[in-house]
Formats: structure tokens, sequence, C-alpha cells
């Protein structure tokens, strides 16, 4: 038997099935013109788009009849002209809205709005929305513009935008793999390819007869920055043990990310330097921080004078493979396996994996990093699920002996030690990882500055490395972070943009002459970094403080430190 014939046989099938199906449910008067696959979603392509949003509970409950998300667009013949959408859509809009960017994608009829103000665009109910695909036949797709500039999200957009004809055939292609019909689900296996008894490099693959879906992927905190060269002593301590699963890369149907920190996602480009061109799933923020931080790990292991495992072009091909998915959102990976994103609590778009597996045959929870305790950026992780069959959780500080330290208590030691410095002339160095602990500190700092009279403290706060990139693109995604956090993005008050910080310009030397100041850089354990450049500095005079807050693995220059 021709197997590619007969997969093929079936995809046309299906496709007819689908058809058939939104034949009978949508009201004729829409004017089906066809239906395809879109990666995990479906494409529906009719000749009157105005009729599918007459009734605002239509697309909603066709989905919930399909079990598959559907994406509603206009038959391209009946789109605008993409200079007479853009005046349209241009009245349509209040100025208030601040828009900045209008994108067209005929790829996919959709057309990009970015704006500062999102909620504008939208309009009560949907309203501008609605008028924008009456009147241009376009879906309009609102993107927010971060409140401070971000170089990061406008490469990600660029190159989405610029890439969508490839996209558009990718997912396409992964559309009709996951609608490919299986035969019932017979088993599951778990395999630990790294982060399990240890910190870091992090992956596991779950198996079953029909598909193989590994989960973060990443590389070991150990000395110094990772380069290829990081396992030439013969020992595989630094990557995932994906050889020991006895599969190659292309047999792998996608990989789910959970979070944006280098020990879940640092060797994910070096799967598509070798051939892997599956999809990639994750939050949409977490889509963003995995670009700040690759490119950032490809220019320190340039800097220090070695060859990464991957370059910018890796990168940017595992951009164009990525798939976001929402908290809550239900996606289809595989034709057996169901996704389901809930919030873990440890850092911007970090996301707890819940997969439903053969029609609920099994259930697994795979936690990633999570935090359920108080922070002041994110609320706690969700813990709450209709089924576990298995839990892998996080048990970094899971040990009886782990009792942490009061936060109140933690803060206020924190804000005592950085007083006393500043008072005897000193300056405070804080080694941070730029992406989640940065922006927590950055919030104790102005909390307790801004507000206790007690802090109050005449020294600059010195941002440096990634920690204002970080920053920007949480402004992008209010809607991932604590309420109240939320509320002051919104209305014009971000505390990352207060006037106590200032971003580091120029040379180390230049802020290390001035008198006393709190630098916050980026390096959380001093294995890289421009905390290390700062530490060279500064560690001579005895007036200076080194200040850790957050995790130094074992063999760190940070765990070297702490140990005396």
């Amino acid at each position: 038997m021709d197997v590619e014939n007969e997969n093929s046989k079936q995809e046309t099938a299906k496709e007819k099935d689908l058809i058939e199906t939104l034949k009978e449910v949508l009201p004729k008067n829409v004017g089906l013109v066809k239906a395809e696959y879109e990666g995990p979603d479906i494409a529906v392509y009719v000749s009157n788009i105005e009729a599918v949003y007459d009734d605002e509970s239509l697309v909603k409950n066709l989905s919930s009849m399909i079990k598959r998300k559907l994406i509603i667009r206009s038959d391209p013949s009946k789109l605008l002209d993409p200079e007479k959408a853009k005046e349209k859509i241009s009245e349509l809009i209040p100025k208030e809205a601040e828009v900045g960017n209008i994108k067209f994608v005929p790829d996919f009829g959709e057309v990009y709005i970015e704006a500062l103000k999102p909620g504008l665009v939208i309009g009560k109910g949907g309203s501008t929305l609605k008028s924008i695909i009456n009147e241009t036949k376009w879906v309009p797709k609102v993107l927010r513009i971060p409140t401070m500039n971000s170089d990061v999200i406008n490469g990600v957009r660029q190159l989405l935008f610029k890439e969508s004809e490839f996209r558009k055939k990718f997912l396409t292609s992964v559309g009709k793999k996951i609608s490919t019909p299986i035969m019932k689900t017979e088993w599951l296996k778990a395999t630990a390819l790294g982060g399990f008894r240890e910190v870091g490099r992090s992956s596991l693959l779950l198996e079953t007869n029909h598909s193989k879906i590994l989960i973060d992927c990443g590389l070991a905190p150990e000395p110094g920055v990772r380069g290829a060269d990081a396992n030439s002593n013969g020992e595989n301590k630094a990557y995932p043990y994906l050889d020991s699963a006895n599969i190659t890369i292309n047999d792998l149907d996608a990989i789910i990310i959970t979070h944006a920190h280098m020990d879940h996602i640092g060797f994910l480009p070096y799967l598509f330097k070798y051939g892997y061109d599956g999809p990639v799933y994750c939050t949409p923020p977490t889509r963003e921080l995995m670009a700040l931080l690759l490119y950032d790990y490809v220019k320190l292991v340039h800097r220090s004078g070695g060859t990464p495992l991957y370059d910018e072009k890796d990168i940017k091909k595992m951009l164009t493979h990525t798939i976001t998915r929402e908290y809550g959102e239900v996606t289809n990976v595989t034709d057996e396996i169901k996704l389901t994103y809930h919030n873990a609590g440890h850092i911007l778009g970090s996301a707890v994996v819940h997969l439903h597996i053969g029609e609920g045959m099994y259930n697994i929870v795979h936690t990633g990093d999570m935090k359920f305790g108080y922070t002041r950026l994110l609320d706690p992780a969700d813990v709450k699920y209709p089924r576990i069959d298995a839990l892998f959780i996080e048990s970094t500080y899971g040990a009886a002996s782990d009792v942490m330290p009061n936060r109140q208590d933690s803060e206020i030691m924190l804000m005592d030690n950085i007083k006393r410095t500043i008072d005897n002339g000193g300056k405070v160095l804080i080694p941070l990882f730029s992406v989640g602990r940065s922006q927590e500190i950055m919030l104790v700092l102005e909390a307790y500055l801004s507000n206790n009279p007690k802090y109050k403290i005449e020294a600059p706060i010195y941002l440096d490395g990634m920690i204002l990139e970080a920053s920007a693109i949480h402004t992008a995604y209010p809607e991932y972070l604590k309420a109240s956090l939320q509320h002051r993005i919104l209305s014009n008050r971000s505390p990352f943009e207060s006037e106590i910080f200032e971003v580091a310009k120029g040379e180390k030397d230049e802020v290390l002459e001035k008198g006393p100041s709190i630098i916050l850089a980026s390096g959380g354990m001093l294995n890289g970094g421009t905390s290390l450049d700062y530490l060279v500095e500064m560690a001579e005079d005895p007036k200076n403080m080194l200040i850790f807050v957050g995790y130094n693995s074992v063999g760190s220059l940070g765990r070297r430190i702490q140990n005396g």
C-alpha cells in the first residue's frame, strides 16, 4: 500500500466531511466558500462575513460543536483594496487609541492593527471591530504597543509579518497532520531527559503508540556561557539526553514550552538547526521573551570568544514555527492529545501544562516552574483541575527543610541593607535574571522608595543589561500581570517607567565613577552578563555590597561567593 497516497486520501475525505458539517450548521446566507485546517484551528472562508458576526454566539457555538477553534475569514475576492481599507480603518478608530502600524496580511485575510490603547480599537462589545469587518471584509487582529519601546517585540512582529506566506503553508501542513485519524491510544510513556533530580536542562518526552511530544528543551545553568564545546569533556551534563530517547528529531509531533527561562528553552533552536520543522507551542509573552533570551545567548557566547550552539537564523526559524495559545484555550497538538495552558505564577506568560490524552484515557499536569506564594508581579499558580492522573511538579524548594522566610521580612531586610550601604557612601550591586526577578525587585524598590519615608534614598537606581527590554515586554501584556499592576500600566502609571530608575548608558566606568547608587544588572548567577563586569570593578571596595535575590546553581560564581 502507498502510505503517502492513503494519508492524502484520508486528509481529503476529512476535509470534505468538515465542509459538509459546516454546511449543515452555518446559516445559508453566510456563503461558505471553503474550509481548511490551519495548525490546531480551522479556517473558514465565507462570501458574506457580516452574516457571521450578526449572531455573536455563532462562532463560539460552532467551535464547541466541532471541538476546534474556528477562524472566520472573507473570501479573498471580497477583500477591500488595502489602501482604501487603511483609510476606512483610520476613520473608524478614534484618535485616542493611538494607533501605530496597520499592516495587511493577504495570506490570512487579516489586518494587524497596533495600538497603545487596544480597547478603543475593539470598541464597546467589539463594535469597532465589527465595523471594520463590515466595511473592509478584512479581519482585524489588534496588537498592543508596549508603553516602553521594545526592539524585540517590533522584531518578532516584523518577522512574522514578513514570513506570513511560509506561516500559512506551515500551519496548513500542521493542521492536516493533527487532523489525520489515528487508532485508539493504547499506552503512554514518560521519559525524563533533563531537569529531574537536578536544576536545569528541563525536558520531558511523552509518547503514546501514535504521538511523541516534548515538554521544554533547556540548558543546564552551570558555570560560564554554554557554547558548542560545553560537552567536550565527554560528559553530557549541559543538554537534555535526547539521544537516549531512541527517536530522531523529526519523530517529534510537537514541542510544548512552559516558560522562557534558558533552563527550559536554551536548547530549543538547536533542534531547528538540525532539522526539526514541527510546531512549538507557548503563550504569546513567552514567544517574545524566548526571542530576547535566545538572541542574547548568541551574543554572549560570541563576546566570550566561543561558538554558540546555534545562530540567529535558527532562532528565527523557531519563531516562525511557533504557535501561541492563551491560558484556558484547549488545543489539539495531535489527534489524540489536547493541551491547555494555566497560569504558573512564575514569570510573565509562564504556564502549567495540562494534557488530555486519548479521549480521557489519561490526564497529565506538568507544572514547569511555578509559584503559589505572594508576589507583586503575578497571581499565584492555578491549582484546580477537573482531573489529574499524573502530576509532574517542580520541587526546587520542595524539601521539608526548605522553609522560605516571610516575604515582608525579606523585603525589609533588602531595603535595610540597601539604605545602610548608600548611607555609608557605598554602591549596591544586585545581579538578576533579566526576566521575572528583575521586574519583581523593581516593584519592591518602587513601592518602598515611593511610599515609605523611612527608605528615602538620594541615589540613582541603574538598570543595565536586558532588564529594560524585558520590562518593556511586560508592558505589552498587562493582562498577564496582577490586576493592580495591570491597572497602573493601563492608566499610564507603570512602575517600570518610574523616575527612580535610570538606564545605564555608556561604559560601566561612567556609572561607577559617580556617587552611591543601586545597580540592577543581568546575570543572576554572575556567570556572565553585565553583573559580572560590575562585580570585577566593585569587589575591592569594602563600602560596596553585593546582594543575591535568587537561586545560584552549584558551581556558579554566585554559589561559590555564597559559600565563602
